[in-house]
């Protein structure tokens, strides 16, 4: 009688295994930071809808950067700063040029608590964009620095992107018909275009693309991807450089032919690097000077909004969707409910920043803007 009682008990284990197998893991419980909705006042000037493109934090000071868009659809360029992410107080924006007088600012950086920014008209007989930098001076109004049309646009114009500040000055990062590009500059005042040199230009390894840059203690570090030739799918890329001017590249493990690298930032001693691998969002993580995967999140899209540093860790705005992801180490991932979906299109910006237990969030649909500052923390409780 006991060798049947014992093949019941395996069965009932195996059973249950199956059982146990097939039920799905609960979902983790996110994150839910203190958010409140934040008001810009609009600048002075003719009336208007405010547009905004970016957001950052350095120096226990918040910017954040855009337009306001009159009833003709004109633009004037447009932004903004606060000591606590809550109350803002608007640049006095000072152009030099007749494109700067309606340029759309893009792209903002921050260094010792003050604000560069990258902005645009497209204008002149071909419509391209006219670029120009901006830089915050001693009396706080944003001065527009104009360049010879070649610096930014030009017969290899691809796309002028980001903007970082560091101690050794400023990058911007970008690509061009030659690869990747990089614009630096020691003050703001004058930025030099550096493409078509190696580890940045196109070459017998693929084609490269440069989607974001930082600071780092050693200089620059650019991040992008490596279209590989006779392939389709990408590669996620880092580049160095001590001075801005001379770059090495290097292709980073776990991307499996289909990764890239969208944001980056500093978080202490690491560097965390987001973007798509595969089908999912995923981190790649640099702990002194050697890089490697850490942990895939998010859903199917495989594009990032914006990444910030938080208490430590980096909070993840998705292309889309209601959710966004924070991570101490870059390895796991947590859920966190955002205070509104961030809407898709083509028509629609995002911008976060982070400093502390505080991030800001701004969304533009295209219609309207909606700006809110939460605190965290920013781990699950």
């Amino acid at each position: 009688m006991r060798r049947p009682l014992a093949v019941l008990g395996v069965l009932v284990v195996l059973l249950a295994g199956c059982r146990s197998a097939g039920r799905a893991e609960p979902a983790p419980e996110p994150v839910r930071p203190a958010w409140q909705p934040v008001t810009l006042p609009v600048p002075p000037g003719p009336p208007g809808r405010l547009a905004l493109r970016d957001a950052t934090a350095c120096g226990g000071r918040w910017f954040v950067v855009g337009a306001v868009i009159d009833l003709t659809g004109g633009t004037r360029p447009a932004a903004w700063r606060s000591a606590d992410a809550v109350t803002w107080t608007p640049l006095r924006p000072v152009p030099r040029s007749a494109y700067g007088e309606e340029n759309l600012l893009t792209a903002a950086g921050c260094r010792d608590g003050r604000l560069a920014a990258v902005g645009g008209k497209t204008g002149g007989v071909h419509g391209n964009p006219r670029i120009s930098t901006w830089r915050e001076v001693a009396d706080g109004s944003l001065v527009e620095v104009p360049a010879e049309f070649e610096v930014f646009g030009g017969p290899d114009a691809v796309n002028v992107g980001r903007i970082a500040g560091g101690p050794r000055g400023w990058l911007i990062s970008g690509n061009r018909a030659t690869g990747a590009a990089a614009w630096v500059s020691p003050d703001g005042a004058d930025f030099q275009l550096v493409s078509a040199v190696p580890g940045l230009a196109a070459d017998e390894a693929g084609r490269p693309w440069a989607a974001d840059g930082i600071a780092t203690p050693s200089g620059w570090l650019l991040v992008g991807s490596l279209l590989p030739r006779a392939r389709t799918g990408s590669d996620p890329v880092v580049w160095t450089s001590a001075d801005g001017r001379s770059w090495r590249r290097a292709v980073l493990p776990g991307g499996d032919g289909a990764g890239d690298l969208q944001r980056v930032v500093g978080v202490g001693e690491r560097t965390v690097a987001v973007g798509r691998r595969g089908d999912r969002l995923g981190a790649w993580v640099d702990e002194g000077g050697r890089w490697r995967a850490g942990g895939a999140f998010g859903a199917a899209s495989g594009a990032v909004s914006g990444l910030a540093a938080v208490s430590g860790g980096v909070l993840v705005l998705p292309a889309a969707g209601a959710t966004g992801w924070v991570s101490r180490d870059g390895d796991s991932w947590s859920p966190v409910a955002l205070p509104m979906a961030v809407p898709a299109g083509s028509e629609r910006a995002v911008a976060v920043a982070g400093s502390g237990d505080v991030a800001l969030i701004a969304v533009d649909d295209g219609a309207r803007v909606r700006i809110w500052s939460g605190h965290g923390p920013w781990r699950p409780r």
